[in-house]
């Protein structure tokens, strides 16, 4: 089979989005609506368990508040709140804040010139999706994926496949002839389950997940000058991943 085209995660797979995006706009959400949450770099590892803005948020309040008493339109409530730290996710973005993680955007300018087709599937939303591209890949680069595939869009979020396979009915392809890229267990198991062999690269919050069944794992997609490490899988000898590295490993 030969490869067509690559499917990318967002949050922490194209960018380090996570600890130093999505964390400190949840707080400031928090602090300007009067509540007293606050999410810790440790806290906010544990509570990247679960997948979806809204859904951490209700997480957080079932497993860590105990104390807090929900009001009756509580639900409405985690709602404005997202759409606030949504707000402030956007104008961190905006100030260039969230850099791009090693390699991404050598590749995707490689994966374009090779006629690799590109697209997105991510539970983070579409405005998040497109504030980051615009700013931190450059004006324009959303254009380059032919589908976007974000948010509430899917009935079930990762670990569920639904977005993967929203992603492929969009495009008209077979899994056997992409190829995913993902940074977390929940997005893997996404990934296996829509039948995607895929490249983990790992991050601080998730060295220690359980990848089993990835094509290959790494520290980053490296660069020329600042080569990656394997954490598992097959070295291919080469220290980053190129259009050529992709291909081999899709053959294998």
């Amino acid at each position: 089979m030969t490869l067509h085209a690559l499917l990318f995660d967002v949050d922490g797979t194209l960018a380090d989005t996570e600890r130093d995006g999505h964390r400190p706009a949840f707080n400031q959400a928090f602090a300007d609506a009067g509540l007293d949450w606050h999410w810790d770099v440790a806290l906010y590892g544990k509570l990247l368990s679960v997948t979806g803005g809204k859904e951490r948020m209700k997480y957080y309040v079932d497993h860590f508040r105990p104390d807090y008493g929900k009001p009756a339109n509580f639900d409405d409530l985690v709602v404005e709140l997202h759409q606030a730290k949504t707000r402030h996710f956007a104008a961190l973005a905006a100030r260039g804040g969230i850099p791009m993680r090693p390699g991404v955007k050598r590749l995707l300018l490689e994966a374009r010139a090779a006629g690799l087709r590109l697209a997105i599937a991510t539970t983070t939303t579409p405005e998040n999706v497109t504030v980051l591209l615009e700013h931190s890949l450059g004006s324009g680069t959303q254009d380059w994926f032919e589908v976007i595939a974000a948010g509430d869009i899917v009935p079930a979020k990762k670990p569920a496949p639904d977005i993967y396979h929203l992603a492929l009915e969009k495009m008209g392809l077979e899994p056997a002839v992409c190829l995913a890229f993902e940074d977390s267990e929940n997005g893997l198991r996404a990934a296996l389950g829509a039948g995607l062999k895929t490249l983990v690269t790992v991050n601080d919050y998730t060295l220690e997940h359980d990848f089993t069944g990835a094509a290959v794992v790494l520290s980053d997609l490296g660069e020329p000058d600042a080569p990656n490490r394997v954490l598992a899988g097959p070295d291919l000898g080469q220290p980053f991943v190129d259009v050529a590295y992709l291909r081999t490993l899709h053959q294998r």
